[in-house]
């Protein structure tokens, strides 16, 4: 099934983000992980893959068992950087051979061992370049990334928000966002984007904050802002890992809570393959209740 026709049937869709394991790591990991997941539900299982392609074989193994075995729509994460076309062409025929209809097309960061990388000629650099060619494929459903606080090489929002709306002309059916800690940055990005003629779907990407060294490492990777919430948790609870970890997936549920009463099309939870605090967060949140509980 396409995402694009589950957006179409239910508000909010609930998906999640999962990960390969590394190499030297049994899938069974992760296969156990979306076991231990599957009665929460979810209307689809994103499976992403590392820098510069690394785990990508894992990838589609995993979201064809995803689909086949657990009876859960899947998408796999596609990156452009460092694949020719050609290279594209067979990792996208290698992907609907596997029977999954739900591409996310992305950018992707360069390899960690290649610090000064640049695409080689003919390689392509943007991910709309990338949402082309799958699009000329056909018969696939083509996700993109937003970005609520404005990607960080974008010269302005502005720009960033055209860009995205070229995304969606060329093909693109569904959004999943990158992080944020502020729904206020992602009302505005959505009024802004809506305003702009943009109509695609989009779920807001929630990431919880399970301790104090994840924060800034996601601030590091993402450029996402921290409010002063979420500040005042660090100042709190930085100094113990337990407290700051219930602290955190309360902040989540208070996120998605008020995300879910003003009508977001999805929430797309990034799991962290973490099983425990992803059900506490579902459970206790309006995406297993219908209400917010305080």
């Amino acid at each position: 099934m396409q995402i694009k026709d589950i957006y179409n049937q239910k508000k909010p869709v609930l998906s999640f983000e999962i990960f390969p394991p590394k190499p030297d790591y049994s899938l069974d990991t992760v296969f156990r992980t979306i076991e231990s997941l599957k009665d929460l539900e979810p209307d689809f299982i994103s499976v992403t893959y590392g820098a510069g392609g690394s785990n990508r074989a894992r990838t589609i193994e995993i979201a064809a068992k995803v689909k086949q075995d657990y009876q859960i729509e899947s998408v796999a994460h596609l990156t452009c950087v460092g694949h020719s076309p050609a290279e594209l062409d067979a990792i996208i025929d290698n992907i609907h051979n596997h029977g999954i209809e739900n591409i996310l097309a992305l950018r992707g960061d360069p390899p960690r061992d290649q610090p000064h990388y640049a695409p080689q000629r003919g390689y392509y650099k943007e991910s709309i370049e990338l949402v082309k060619h799958i699009k000329s494929k056909g018969g696939f459903c083509i996700g993109a990334a937003a970005y609520p606080e404005g990607h960080t090489s974008a010269i302005s929002w502005k720009q960033d928000w055209l860009e995205l709306r070229d995304k969606v002309a060329e093909g693109v059916d569904f959004m999943l966002t990158q992080m944020f800690f502020d729904n206020r940055l992602y009302y505005n990005f959505l009024e802004n984007i809506r305003r702009i003629g943009i109509t695609a779907p989009v779920s807001p990407g929630i990431m919880p904050v399970l301790n104090a060294k994840s924060i800034r490492r996601m601030i590091s990777m993402s450029g996402a802002s921290i409010p002063a919430k979420l500040l005042a948790m660090l100042e709190k609870y930085g100094d113990n890992d337990a407290d700051f970890e219930k602290a955190g997936i309360q902040y989540a549920i208070d996120q998605i809570n008020d995300l879910v009463h003003n009508g977001v099309d999805g929430i797309h939870l990034c799991t962290m393959n973490k099983v425990e605090q992803t059900r506490m967060i579902v459970e206790n949140s309006a995406l297993s209740t219908g209400k917010a509980k305080s």
